[in-house]
């Protein structure tokens, strides 16, 4: 072999090892592509989640999304004036109770009955709404040595008992007389929290109170003026 043909084939084999070094190179990288396509350990992804079902609304068919679609709702918001207004409008409603209880046995006039039981069927099932948006916090009903005749509207004992005393058109006069007093301090505490509050179950609640309680206290000076 002439040294010229020695050349040549030392060329020809130098690139059939450089193309197969290429090949192998090329042959890991390919092997290596599915790792390097995956997120690394810690990295952030997108989970998609499993289909929710979404109902619709009233009359609409249901709608199926994706589960990063649909979120859990926020946290309801409240604060320390709410929690005292619920505490507090709690035993005043009772003793509104204890009052209106006292009517069918003692007033003489049927208004006064009426009044009595409006009170009845409306203050009882709202001292149930009040517990229950306290039990779903977590949050007590009462509060320990808290003076409760301290409240706007509260009636003293010795009051209590001559209500519970009197009869006929005495206990009419007497019992439009201290509800009506009642009733301005529910209005008065209403007020006050639709001003400050922050839960917004509690605010349409006051404003109920507020404004249902004053119709009431019309009516009750009505039947003091006739």
């Amino acid at each position: 072999m002439t040294s010229r043909q020695a050349r040549t084939w030392a060329a020809v084999t130098l690139i059939a090892v450089l193309l197969l070094v290429l090949g192998v190179a090329l042959a890991r990288r390919g092997e290596r592509a599915p790792e390097q396509a995956r997120p690394a350990a810690g990295a952030s992804a997108t989970v998609t989640g499993p289909p929710v079902i979404v109902p619709g609304r009233p009359g609409e068919p249901a709608a199926l999304r994706a589960g990063q679609e649909v979120r859990d709702p926020a946290p309801p918001r409240y604060s320390s004036l709410d929690v005292w207004f619920v505490q507090m409008m709690i035993p005043h409603h009772q003793q509104a109770l204890e009052m209106a209880a006292l009517a069918p046995q003692r007033a003489a006039d049927p208004r006064v009955r009426a009044v009595a039981d409006r009170i009845r069927a409306a203050q009882g099932p709202e001292i149930g709404l009040l517990r229950g948006w306290l039990s779903e916090r977590g949050l007590p009903a009462e509060v320990p040595g808290h003076d409760h005749g301290s409240m706007r509207g509260m009636q003293t004992p010795e009051a209590m008992r001559r209500l519970a005393a009197a009869r006929g058109a005495d206990f009419d006069r007497l019992f439009v007389t201290m509800m009506t007093d009642h009733h301005q301090g529910a209005v008065v505490m209403a007020t006050d929290l639709l001003k400050v509050g922050a839960d917004q179950t509690m605010q349409e609640f006051a404003n109920s109170v507020a404004t249902e309680q004053a119709v009431e206290i019309a009516r009750m000076r009505e039947l003091l003026a006739s």
